[in-house]
């Protein structure tokens, strides 16, 4: 069996929803099907065929060739061991609320990346919008609760925001508010932007440098910790290209005092 591609003709016209084109949304349907289906989101309603010339016929390995930032929901609510490939740009919760799989975008995305994801991997080669980890609509209750997020660029603000599990990696940097709201998880990043872990519970946030920290964070020492090495070597096995974020010796602030204040900030030692 082939990958299933979705060729895109041309620039959409308008916002698409994608989270149909999954293994669960694609299992038995014949080509004629699969182009029959609505993936607009106005009264214009286009279809697959209508945007996509469609090829191959594996469901459990999916190419989108042709990205672009109007191109929504791609992978959104990914189970089991399926492959989702977008060549180029995708747009809004790509990866949101996924339980498995891999998902792998060549370019950048835009907000909500990996939102409430519970499972599996979500890479980003070039760059993620806000709330990437994060919460996957206003008033959601938990953020990422599982899986690992790779981002070789920067990610925007509030990236983690109300993450309980997993694990959230900016190779670049992040916004500001990284890890606001958190109870549980770490987030792994060469630069935080201004004041991280805003009203954080529990959770880590590793750094080479930081923004400015909110007044409710106290410093905690100096430290050469085991649980860094131990991070160190599980980087080095998953994200390989991350593990030089990972610092020996990390100067360590406890809070947020406003909140429960069990969370941490560790930032390299020179």
């Amino acid at each position: 069996m082939a990958a299933l591609v979705f060729r895109l003709r041309a620039a959409p016209p308008e916002r698409l929803d994608l989270s149909a084109l999954t293994p669960a949304g694609l299992v038995g349907l014949d080509r004629a099907a699969i182009a029959a289906l609505v993936v607009g989101t106005t009264k214009h309603a286009p279809t697959v065929g209508d945007l996509f010339e469609v090829s191959g016929d594996d469901p459990g390995e999916i190419v989108f060739e042709g990205g672009s930032d109007r191109l929504d929901r791609i992978g959104a609510g990914l189970t089991g061991s399926a492959r989702i490939t977008v060549v180029g740009d995708a747009g809004l919760d790509v990866g949101a609320g996924m339980k498995g799989g891999a998902i792998r975008v060549t370019g950048s995305a835009l907000h909500r990346a990996g939102a409430g994801m519970t499972g599996g991997l979500l890479t980003i080669g070039g760059d993620a919008g806000d709330f990437t980890g994060g919460t996957a609509a206003s008033g959601a209750m938990a953020g990422q609760a599982g899986g690992i997020i790779v981002v070789s660029g920067r990610v925007g603000d509030r990236a983690g925001d109300r993450m309980r599990r997993g694990l959230l990696v900016a190779i670049a940097g992040t916004g500001a508010h990284a890890g606001a709201r958190m109870s549980g998880g770490t987030i792994v990043t060469a630069e935080l932007g201004a004041e991280p872990g805003t009203l954080m519970k529990r959770g880590t946030l590793v750094a080479g440098r930081h923004g400015d920290l909110g007044p409710t964070f106290v410093p905690a020492g100096r430290y050469e910790l085991p649980f860094l090495r131990l991070l160190a070597r599980h980087i080095a096995t998953t994200v390989p290209v991350a593990a030089g974020l990972i610092p020996e010796r990390a100067l360590r602030w406890r809070g947020d005092m406003a909140a429960l204040g069990k969370g941490e900030i560790l930032v390299a030692a020179g």
